[in-house]
């Protein structure tokens, strides 16, 4: 089984797996919940889409502000 987009090419935009997987897990379940509440099904599954996003840069790591 291949893994599209490869762990290698996320963690170019993440800086651990560890990371990878809370931002992937949250955005799935933001993903899902959203899904349910339109009524919409979801073309793929919440955590494909989460990890597409993480790929193409548009889920990115939020920095938190300082104060």
């Amino acid at each position: 089984m291949l893994l599209y987009p490869a762990i290698k090419d996320l963690l170019n935009e993440v800086p651990s797996r560890y990371m990878l997987v809370n931002m992937v897990a949250n955005r799935a379940r933001k993903l899902s919940s959203e899904a349910e509440a339109s009524g919409e099904p979801l073309e793929e599954k919440a955590v494909s889409l989460a990890i597409h996003e993480v790929a193409s840069g548009v889920l990115q790591i939020e920095e938190p502000e300082e104060e």
